[in-house]
């Protein structure tokens, strides 16, 4: 499922204050904290345990200047996808600069006076790529026979020149002096002891003082990635292609995400598409509908078959041509073509043709002559049944 816009989750504007940030969130953590959700039923805990966590994911990025101009340029795929420091797991543990404000808007449980120890795990691991989701459109044709598909597609690159650090070029980033590079901090008072985020290093353990130049300290940058799609033959509309490894890039040597391409099956002009099968509308004149005979139809590989159309088709008459439709995802045969036949009736007729059609119609004892169209005599009972009563 795609995350919403870290702005909405919070209930702010993108051009919102850190200030206005911190007070909507901590309005909305007050609302969804897990100490409020004991009267609350299994499905209402969940959705508010869901509800918590999304909230201090987007915090966690809007709350860090640098976060969050990655995320302004480059959407979820610039922060990897994720909250850059993780989210927190279930309502027993919180991650993020978040718990600071969380522990100042529940001052009156946990008491206050906090003093600044080390402990805790860095943030430095591994952490992997965003998955990138991309949707794109193909002709029935390709389809049906399969086809590579390039595609062109932005996503958040490590940065060449610092190599990911967001360190100025020949320098490096230093060791946080406030937790040690550990990423956590820890506050206790008595036998109470809360670790949280460290503050200044946001939970990295390292500090850039000489920001690069050209990522401004995020370690990524925006590049326009082209990769070729392979569509199976037979695909269905709507189906999802997944590329390994084509999302956005891994920190930390973590690995990339993942790559989702929707397929969308353009209309044709002619066909339709109806799971493995083909329908097209067929058109044919009143003596060959009547006498019948042999007609080539289109078929979707640009050749034509041959068409037996009975003695006596009628319109809306459907006529099977069989495997010439989609060939099955799975290899398991190929669908078939049906033709749905429309009679034409002939226009712009000479006077000697309309007068060998009334004398045609003459010879068969007129039109509503059961012999010769059941389905208009049947019609005309029909009518008689109905104002007789």
């Amino acid at each position: 499922m795609s995350k919403r816009d870290y702005y909405e989750v919070l209930g702010v504007t993108r051009a919102a204050g850190d200030d206005e940030i911190k007070k909507s969130y901590r309005k909305l953590a007050m609302k969804f904290h897990p100490d409020r959700a004991s009267t609350l039923s299994d499905q209402e805990k969940k959705k508010s345990e869901d509800s918590f966590k999304e909230i201090q994911e987007a915090y966690a990025v809007l709350s860090d200047p640098q976060k969050r101009q990655m995320y302004d340029q480059f959407g979820h795929a610039g922060v990897g996808g994720n909250s850059a420091s993780g989210g927190p797991s279930g309502f027993g543990g919180f991650n993020s600069g978040g718990f600071e404000d969380i522990f100042d808007a529940f001052g009156d449980i946990f008491g206050g006076g906090r003093s600044q120890g080390r402990g805790g795990n860095g943030r430095n691991g591994p952490a992997r790529g965003s998955d990138l989701e991309f949707q794109i459109e193909v002709t029935l044709q390709e389809s049906a026979f399969g086809c590579q598909k390039p595609i062109t597609f932005p996503r958040a690159q490590k940065c060449g020149t610092c190599d990911g650090s967001g360190a100025k070029k020949g320098t490096q980033p230093v060791t946080c002096d406030t937790c040690g590079g550990n990423g956590q901090v820890r506050f206790s008072q008595g036998f109470f002891s809360v670790q949280q985020t460290c503050p200044d290093c946001r939970g990295s353990g390292r500090k850039i003082k000489e920001p690069c130049t050209d990522c401004r300290g995020a370690g990524m940058v925006q590049e326009r990635k082209s990769v070729n799609v392979n569509i199976p033959s037979g695909i269905d509309d709507g189906s999802t292609l997944r590329l390994t490894g084509e999302g956005g890039v891994g920190l930390n040597g973590g690995g990339n995400g993942d790559l989702y391409v929707h397929v969308r099956i353009l209309p044709h002009k002619f066909f339709t598409r109806q799971g493995k099968d083909l329908h097209c509308e067929i058109p044919i004149g009143f003596i060959t509908a009547a006498l019948g005979g042999e007609i080539d139809v289109p078929t979707l590989d640009g050749k034509t078959v041959k068409l037996k159309v009975p003695e006596g088709t009628q319109t809306s008459s459907v006529l099977r041509v069989r495997e010439k439709g989609i060939k099955s995802l799975r290899g398991l045969g190929y669908g078939d073509l049906y033709c749905h036949v429309t009679v034409e009736t002939p226009v712009k007729l000479t006077e000697k043709q309309k007068q060998l059609l009334r004398q045609f119609e003459t010879d068969i004892g007129g039109e509503h002559s059961a012999k010769h169209h059941p389905k208009s005599k049947s019609f005309v009972d029909k009518l008689k049944d109905i104002f007789s009563n």
